[in-house]
């Protein structure tokens, strides 16, 4: 508790540097991410991120020091060269898009290490510590270094504000935004150039090797929470905000764990609960939607059931055994006993020895359900050619999905109808 307390103080400056900057260089690149993500190119992100480290050796070299704007700069030229590599071999060869970045990722990352080890046999003092940008240390930064990743936030911020629209539309309908006079071309060079510069912002305290993570993974796990670009966005931001903060936490109550990766573990983490537990989305709530829908046409089919015997004698109340019932349908024993059960729980089944009727509620919920089958099968019968024999089966799907909107207009395209294409009577 004492720990959590001193943290959050922020009483010490090189926990107020290290806070900020972690914050602010996921926060960046996740609202870029969000972006690539829609474009279906992360794997763009992975080959910048580690396209940067020859710039960042060259600048080394040229300087003979590590200064930060240099080396920030050497690492922006590195990575839109990586970009330009991958176009031209798309472009000018039989190479798929996919293996040129592959290819243009292992040759830049292989000439950055080869760089980085000829650096390191030079015996100059100042390399040290420059094997930092490899895997990331956020405790190494500082004053000047927060001020820099301040500036480069606010431009990323600021462009991607100004031009929020124009990126939503390419995003999602590059052929769209082109007619409507966008200048397609040049947005997607802008939003390049902002992915560079999230990566060069983030490589300081993440490192080359995951500052693809941080790039993609709060996107991807933002996207399970929304279908609207803008919260998508703004809870992208949110979740590489908390992965900053968490991962710095985490190195300063264990000084042994490294601030960058416990930022990509944390926003995993985001993302796998995301994954399983988003809302509509994740996998949990899908299964019990899928579940929970195979319930209601489980319902809805013995209620038919019920019907259909009913109307053999017009006397739909009668009481019905489970051996009347299975030689109505093919349905499994088990799942019928489980499926009456409910209904009578829901009050739409009467139970007595071993039988079960309709009650008036079950009545109704019956007839509405043989009701839209027989109105589907003549609105395909009328208006979509097709023969009465072959309607059935697209009857019975639909039948399950049809709202009380969509039911009063087919029944108003059908001007109230009374027999099916069957000759069969349509329940009111």
């Amino acid at each position: 508790m004492q720990n959590l307390i001193d943290f959050f103080s922020f009483s010490d400056p090189n926990v107020r540097y290290v806070v900020l900057g972690t914050i602010l260089l996921s926060s960046s690149a996740a609202m870029v991410g969000a972006f690539i993500l829609l474009q279906k190119k992360a794997l763009v992100g992975d080959a910048v991120a580690h396209s940067v480290l020859p710039g960042i050796c060259a600048a080394f070299l040229f300087s003979g020091s590590k200064n930060i704007v240099l080396m920030l700069a050497g690492a922006f030229v590195s990575g839109w060269l990586s970009l330009v590599a991958i176009d031209y071999i798309t472009a000018k060869s039989k190479i798929k898009k996919d293996a040129a970045i592959g290819l243009v990722l292992a040759v830049f990352f292989g000439v950055g290490m080869v760089m980085m080890t000829f650096i390191q046999q030079t015996g100059n003092a100042a390399q040290s510590g420059l094997d930092h940008f490899i895997f990331g240390k956020a405790a190494a930064l500082v004053g000047d270094d927060l001020l820099i990743f301040s500036i480069l936030a606010a431009v990323i911020l600021i462009t991607v504000g100004l031009f929020f629209k124009a990126f939503t539309l390419v995003a999602f309908d590059k052929n769209y935004a082109q007619a409507l006079g966008y200048p397609v071309r040049r947005l997607d060079l802008l939003l390049t150039s902002l992915t560079v510069l999230a990566v060069v912002t983030g490589i300081t305290a993440v490192g080359v090797v995951l500052m693809a993570a941080m790039l993609i993974t709060p996107a991807a796990a933002a996207r399970y929470w929304t279908n609207r670009i803008r919260h998508m966005v703004g809870i992208a931001v949110a979740f590489g905000a908390f992965a900053g903060l968490a991962g710095a936490y985490i190195s300063y109550v264990a000084p042994s764990m490294p601030t960058g990766p416990w930022m990509v573990v944390v926003s995993t983490a985001i993302a796998f609960f995301s994954f399983f537990f988003a809302p509509k989305k994740g996998i949990f709530p899908r299964m019990y939607t899928q579940y929970k829908n195979q319930w209601i046409i489980a319902e809805e089919n013995t209620l038919k059931i019920f019907y259909h015997l009913g109307e053999r004698n017009s006397h739909f109340n009668g009481m019905r055994g489970l051996n009347e019932l299975t030689s109505t349908r093919e349905m499994e024993r088990a799942t019928l006993k489980a499926t009456l059960r409910r209904l009578a729980t829901k009050e739409l089944l009467v139970t007595r020895n071993n039988q079960w009727g309709l009650t008036d509620k079950g009545y109704q919920q019956a007839a509405r359900v043989v009701r839209l089958h027989r109105m589907w099968e003549l609105y395909l019968t009328k208006y979509m050619d097709i023969p009465a024999d072959h309607v059935h089966d697209d009857a019975e799907t639909i039948e399950h999905i049809l709202t009380p909107e969509l039911e009063r207009e087919l029944e108003h395209q059908l001007d109230y109808p009374d027999k099916d294409p069957h000759n069969t009577k349509i329940p009111k």
